[in-house]
């Protein structure tokens, strides 16, 4: 039996882009050129319209179509028409077909769009967001899929890979001490590549009925876009990252959770520049708005100075690449010459001391850096230490894809290897790294995996790699545990003492008059630092008085990538003051830590040793003293 709908066009309201439900009906919006348009009915599973509800002649301003629809949608799908073609709802929030990760048939056939469910509000309760400062962001990257698909993550099938996953890992990311998760891109891709276009879902305009007829038949996908750096249907959580059939709510459930054990999320959103900057902005308050998302990753190309400057968007954190101004740590800048940078000085590369401490200072107020040692582009931690060069042999591009710039080191053998020697040299060039990023003042960023080793087999562009080689191997925190417990030591480390995260980038000058500058720089000589093509060796010395922790302890660090030991001068502290050993990354005795105030005090408070390869912390303790300089106080004692 044939349904009646009745259509109606109020041009005294603005209709929402796409469709929204109202009453019994739905407000309907499409924004198309077209002088012929409207709403196309399907049943579910149908690729033929049941009825086409076509746009009043009064239900149209400029190139915007709306009107309000009222009958029986029960059972239903829909689609645009513009001009007697089909055409996707880009304002779409669920898309029909997509559950299933890589399902041969995503790609053929029409993309048809659910209508949203009445009546169907989230109840976020009391959720804020924690609004951590950007100075104080511990960051780390996932893919959600990967993040739990491998069996190792220890959760039921129907959870891994999904975002109910996340939650489930939630106490994870609380014992490694992070602030703030950043998600690769969750909105609903295509991920078929099919073989002659890759970016076949999502257009903003949809894609068109004869578009993919014209395309060949195939039997089997390519390859799989694993990461999602595509265009995509943006307002639609991706269906198969969820474990319920409702991706919207299990969604929202994720970041609630993640809120209430104080934990940001910052999801990644990718434009390939075709989208109109007034769609981009309504995606990223669409985010914020809809789903409380605490800031969006902009990647590929979007109208930044447009988004920074939205009033909506003031307390939202933007993160991307060539931000011209900011107008304050919110806006970051992803900052890869970090990355790049310090991978060659921790390889023990001539001339990178000016790098070294233009890195470990630069933060400026009116914009923050994130800062890494590895990110999803690239090598992995422990591939950095392990490969000297990509291996990418299984993407099926004759290893031509992915950069061969990676400035990694094998430490003497390339890949898997049983040497003891290689593997304690990789492992002391972990800790290295580990040290170079969070001992910086920039926002660190912590790639999933690098806490515990993983490997992508070399694969520096796993891009369609949904196996093994990008899935997270959460085995691999038993067998590396030492780099895990390190790892963990680190960040509570950085966390503890805001010398290393100052809320004001250091000055490297004495602006308090306290007679010593906030920041200063030294060489194998105290005050006397070495920019020396050839000079491997640097020292950092944090001073306690422009710290706002109680105790004010000052702090200095020694970075040795030369080959061969090196003695440090060390500065003077204060009569009754000495330095005690906090971070040794070449005694692999203690694992290169020591728990805060356990460590050795320097009986030689003038001069240290610091070995090849290897960065030392030191900090200033005014309770234990070297035993010579308690003997000598004991002597004076005895004296009088």
């Amino acid at each position: 039996m044939k349904q009646d709908y009745i259509a109606v066009a109020d041009k005294s309201r603005i209709y929402p882009p796409g469709v929204a439900a109202n009453g019994d009906g739905f407000d309907v919006c499409f924004i198309s050129e077209a002088e012929s348009c409207g709403l196309l009915l399907f049943k579910k599973g149908s690729r033929q319209p049941v009825a086409r509800i076509p746009f009043p002649h009064e239900g149209r301003m400029g190139n915007v179509h709306f009107m309000t629809v009222k009958g029986e949608f029960e059972g239903l799908e829909y689609a645009f028409e513009e001009d007697g073609k089909e055409a996707a709802d880009p304002f779409g929030r669920q898309f029909a077909g997509c559950g299933r990760w890589g399902h041969k048939e995503r790609g053929t056939g029409g993309i048809h769009t659910v209508f949203p469910k009445k009546g169907a509000d989230f109840d976020w309760e009391d959720d804020r967001l924690p609004a951590v400062p950007a100075q104080d962001c511990i960051i780390y990257k996932i893919h959600p899929r990967g993040f739990t698909k491998h069996a190792s993550s220890g959760l039921s099938p129907e959870k891994r890979g999904t975002f109910e996953g996340v939650i489930e890992k939630i106490s994870y990311l609380k014992e490694l001490g992070i602030t703030t998760l950043e998600m690769m891109p969750p909105v609903e891709f295509n991920e078929i590549i099919l073989p002659e276009k890759s970016e076949i879902f999502g257009l903003p305009q949809g894609m068109r009925r004869e578009e993919q007829e014209e395309r060949p038949s195939h039997t089997e996908p390519v390859k799989l876009n694993y990461w999602g750096y595509c265009s995509g249907f943006y307002f639609a959580p991706k269906a198969s990252y969820c474990s319920s059939g409702n991706p919207s709510a299990e969604f929202k459930r994720m970041v609630k959770a993640l809120h209430h054990a104080g934990i940001e999320l910052v999801i990644e959103l990718y434009f390939d520049g075709s989208e109109a900057p007034g769609y981009v902005l309504d995606v990223v308050r669409f985010w914020a708005m809809e789903y409380h998302v605490d800031g969006v990753h902009l990647v590929g190309f979007a109208p930044l100075s447009l988004l920074a400057e939205d009033p909506y968007l003031k307390d939202l954190k933007l993160w991307g690449e060539g931000w011209k101004e900011g107008d304050s740590r919110r806006i970051c800048e992803y900052n890869s010459g970090f990355m790049m940078d310090m991978r060659r000085f921790l390889k023990g590369d001539e001339g990178m001391l000016s790098a070294l401490s233009y890195h470990i200072r630069h933060n400026p107020d009116h914009m923050g850096v994130i800062n890494y040692m590895a990110n999803v582009n690239g090598f992995t931690m422990m591939d950095m230490v392990s490969y000297n060069e990509k291996h990418n042999e299984d993407n099926g591009e004759d290893n031509q894809d992915g950069s061969d710039q990676n400035q990694s080191w094998n430490c003497g053998a390339e890949g898997p290897v049983r040497k003891k020697k290689v593997l304690s040299l990789r492992l002391r060039q972990l800790k290295n790294a580990l040290l170079l990023l969070f001992l910086s003042q920039g926002t660190p960023l912590l790639l999933s995996g690098d806490e515990f080793g993983q490997t992508k087999q070399g694969n520096n562009n796993s891009y369609c790699q949904d196996n093994e080689i990008s899935w997270l191997n959460w085995g691999l925190i038993r067998r590396n545990k030492d780099l895990f417990a390190f790892v963990k030591q680190v960040i509570s480390f950085r966390k503890s003492h805001d010398l290393f995260h100052m809320a004001k980038e250091p000055r490297l000058m004495d602006y308090r008059g306290l007679g010593l500058p906030d920041l200063s720089y030294h060489g194998e000589k105290a005050w006397q630092p070495e920019f020396d093509r050839c000079s491997r060796q640097f020292g950092a010395f944090y001073c306690g008085d422009y710290s706002e922790d109680t105790e004010k302890t000052s702090f200095y660090t020694a970075y040795n990538m030369h080959w061969e030991p090196h003695e440090f001068a060390l500065p003077n502290l204060p009569k009754g003051r000495a330095w005690q050993m906090v971070f040794n990354t070449a005694e692999d005795s203690v694992n290169g830590f020591w728990p805060e105030g356990k460590g050795p005090v320097l009986k030689d408070q003038k001069k240290v040793m610091i070995g090849a390869r290897a960065v030392c912390v030191f900090m200033e303790n005014p309770e234990v003293l070297p035993e010579k300089t308690v003997r000598e106080k004991e002597g004076k004692k005895d004296a009088q």
